[in-house]
């Protein structure tokens, strides 16, 4: 009787001990997804700063700017992993976009504020480049742990799930076009 209730106290730490891990990694997976969403928000207010830089300089580039101010709503708007991931993606080829369309106005190459808002937002893709890669390497131990046997068990019996990775897709592996 001793035996059985020493085995079942060491089974019943073990369960515990594992839940508070999975926790843990969800937990992480929760605080990365909110640094990007923190440096998602700081690329969102930079971008109508942008738009009016480049307004001036290239008055006939309407498409492209309207391509950009679609795309950042869409990526405002977007709600869960996968939408949010998609909409990002779009909007950062937008951003891609901008940049190349500068190229070809020495004036708004020229323009201090642009510059510094290029600057800026070239800091801040870096930054949410560095954030979806720390996401994804707290998204992969949680689903690593998760999928894992006996922590596999005592994930599904807390109703613990994976989670999804921030990936890119086939449109922002491609370089941009620009078109005059």
């Amino acid at each position: 009787m001793t035996t059985v209730l020493i085995v079942l106290g060491i089974l019943v730490l073990y369960v515990v001990f594992v839940y508070n891990g999975l926790i843990a990694r969800r937990n992480q997976v929760r605080e990365a997804w909110a640094t990007i969403d923190t440096q998602l928000k700081r690329r969102y207010d930079l971008i109508p700063n942008l738009l009016e830089s480049v307004k001036g300089a290239a008055k006939h580039e309407r498409e492209t700017l309207d391509a950009v101010i679609s795309a950042r709503n869409a990526a405002m708007n977007a709600s869960g992993t996968t939408a949010r991931g998609a909409a990002e993606n779009a909007l950062t080829g937008a951003l891609k976009n901008i940049f190349a369309l500068a190229e070809n106005y020495p004036n708004l190459k020229a323009n201090e504020n642009f510059l510094e808002l290029q600057r800026e937002l070239t800091d801040t893709e870096n930054k949410i480049q560095a954030t979806r890669q720390f996401y994804n390497t707290v998204v992969m131990g949680l689903n690593t742990s998760i999928e894992q046997f006996p922590t596999n068990l005592i994930a599904k019996m807390f109703g613990i799930t994976s989670e999804k990775l921030f990936e890119i897709d086939d449109a922002e592996r491609a370089a941009p076009k620009v078109k005059f």
